[in-house]
């Protein structure tokens, strides 16, 4: 099964602000791999394909640095199709000394982490089967162990990088947010994913479609954290692809009987989670005009 294509919801672009327009579209390009598809002085759209936007960026005016102990981004994660193009970008990392934030095996991925220039978290994986994941009732199992960097190098195709394949896909995103009771409420009764995998009193993953999950939750940067401000570096705002305008107008009137907002942007509905996390709403026909 496809897990980001419908009838499955999935993440499709994230939207982020930076302080620096030229120092983070040089790191995207040359450190990320991604294609500009789009650029004006203050902000820039980003592709793995040439055609399908999976990250923007903005300066914002008076831009603050990112700020601590928020609610907001924790890392994007960009899907590779095969466990060969993660190898090809762990070489090229090694190759052009770029540090590393970790190295992981979750058992239904591996997955590398950095950041970008900014302090926004990245983290860049490969999926393993979903027939090979292990299910313990209607929760995944998943883990983090040490990445067998060597198992991996050894599946190296390219003598020369050439950035992200065109099957690149914006996987997840995981998010820090202020609690987890509400939240929990608003992702599942509001926007309709099932819970996947629960961390404790301090971490949730949702999915759709028994995906390992489009979305982590968690309270790591202190419960009650304040929402940043904004103009801070960090997260505007991420994408939602829903099968068809039908699951779009449900969603809206499910979140509306849990008294949450939705509001009409340029003909866009957008809503705010209950850390102030802004997740505007596509379809799938829509996703790429």
């Amino acid at each position: 099964m496809n897990f980001h294509q419908p009838p499955v919801s999935f993440v499709g672009q994230v939207n982020l602000k930076v302080q620096d327009l030229e120092r983070s579209v040089a790191f995207y390009q040359e450190v990320i791999g991604f294609q500009i598809l789009e650029k004006t002085e203050r902000s820039a759209k980003l592709t793995a394909d040439g055609k399908t936007v999976l990250l923007a960026i903005e300066q914002p005016d008076n831009v603050q640095p990112k700020q601590r102990r928020t609610s907001g981004l924790y890392h994007f994660a960009l899907l590779l199709p095969r466990r060969a193009d993660l190898a090809n970008i762990l070489k090229h990392f090694v190759q052009i000394k770029y540090p590393l934030q970790g190295a992981s095996d979750h058992l239904v991925s591996e997955a590398l982490y950095l950041a970008d220039p900014d302090g926004n978290g990245i983290e860049i994986y490969s999926d393993r089967p979903a027939a090979m994941w292990e299910w313990n009732e209607n929760e995944v199992v998943m883990t983090t162990e040490p990445l067998d960097a060597e198992s991996l190098l050894s599946e190296v195709e390219e003598t020369i990088w050439n950035g992200l394949p065109e099957g690149t896909l914006m996987g997840h995103i995981h998010l820090h947010v202020s609690e987890l009771v509400k939240t929990e409420e608003f992702y599942t009764k509001g926007l309709g994913f099932e819970v996947v995998t629960r961390y404790g009193s301090q971490a949730l993953f949702i999915s759709s479609g028994k995906y390992h999950h489009h979305i982590g939750l968690n309270t790591w940067n202190g419960v009650g954290a304040p929402k940043p401000a904004d103009n801070s570096v960090g997260l505007e705002s991420f994408s939602l692809v829903l099968p068809n305008d039908e699951s779009v107008y449900a969603t809206i009137a499910r979140l509306k009987e849990i008294g949450a907002s939705v509001t009409e942007d340029n003909g866009v509905w957008v809503t705010v989670d209950p850390s102030g996390n802004k997740i505007r709403f596509e379809t799938a026909l829509n996703k790429n005009k």
